[in-house]
């Protein structure tokens, strides 16, 4: 099965203000760009998978948990591959070279 690369739905201004350290708008870009995609859809759960990771990283551990709960489900469904931090560091396709 050919898989999209997910990395594209990475907002660049989210990626760049998490490299700058404002999560919050790093937060608010993701949420913004989840909310964008399909309920349930591999975007929408890579998405909230970042967002998961941004909350842990912000201390929101809770919050956090329950968004890599919901995402994993998804993206192990149908084969994709989770999401890390380092997502925010690449390039579109960086993953898959």
């Amino acid at each position: 099965m050919a898989h999209t690369d997910l990395r594209a739905l990475v907002p660049p201004l989210a990626a760049q203000a998490f490299q700058e350290g404002d999560e919050r708008r790093a937060l608010t870009l993701l949420c913004r760009a989840r909310d964008a995609q399909e309920p349930g859809s591999p975007a929408w759960a890579a998405l909230e998978r970042l967002v998961g990771l941004v909350l842990i990283h912000m201390l929101r551990e809770v919050e956090g948990t329950f968004a890599l709960e919901r995402a994993d489900a998804v993206l192990d469904t149908v084969g994709e591959t989770r999401p890390t931090l380092a997502w925010l560091d690449e390039e579109p396709g960086a993953g898959e070279r």
